[in-house]
């Protein structure tokens, strides 16, 4: 039986057994395709799927979300290696990506459905949550006050394939979309050397 476990585990790929050790957090920072990108980018993190959040309809399409009529908000889905990247870490990364000053926008995105948030999985992601928007009170060089909220992580919806992975499969109209949204300079505006 033993030599029978052995070889079971010795088939099933590292990867795969991998996902057991891995960690979810979920953000919501305006467009899915931007944040996306800025979590990819993050060591340790495994994977990130755009999708919906914190709404009211089961199985919601792009169309609906974007109708503002389901509750949802665009949000990322990210899963990462706690052994390589802390959570507190990923939350570094959240806020220099978005712009906290606005609770129903999101750069040149108007509407509930690109509102950011933090939604936590568990009490500890809560506490740890907190402390990093009590932190960036203070760090922040701009006077208006952070209102991004800490909300219950509630059902997740992966979107649509097209939408994952949207920089890498259509980087000409992703650059036009984001640069002439004015979100990397309103960034730097805001964030300045904390994004260096």
């Amino acid at each position: 039986m033993k030599k029978l476990i052995l070889a079971i585990a010795f088939l099933i790929p590292a990867a795969a057994q991998a996902q057991g050790n891995l960690s979810t957090a979920t953000f919501a920072g305006g467009c899915f395709w931007c944040m996306e990108e800025a979590f990819e980018k993050v060591p340790g993190v495994v994977s990130v799927v755009s999708g919906y959040t914190d709404g009211r309809t089961q199985k919601p399409s792009y169309e609906m979300v974007s109708s503002g009529t389901t509750g949802h908000t665009e949000a990322v889905e990210v899963k990462f290696d706690p052994s390589k990247i802390s959570y507190e870490k990923l939350l570094d990364a959240f806020w220099i990506n978005h712009d906290p000053t606005f609770t129903d926008r999101q750069f040149c995105d108007h509407g509930s459905q690109y509102r950011p948030g933090i939604y936590w999985q568990d009490e500890e992601q809560k506490r740890l949550a907190e402390a990093s928007k009590a932190k960036y009170e203070k760090l922040k060089e701009f006077k208006q006050p952070i209102v991004t909220p800490i909300v219950k992580a509630s059902q997740f919806w992966p979107a649509e394939e097209y939408h994952q992975d949207y920089y890498k499969k259509n980087p000409v109209r992703y650059n036009f979309y984001s640069n002439g949204c004015g979100r990397y300079s309103r960034l730097n505006e805001l964030w300045g050397k904390l994004r260096k």
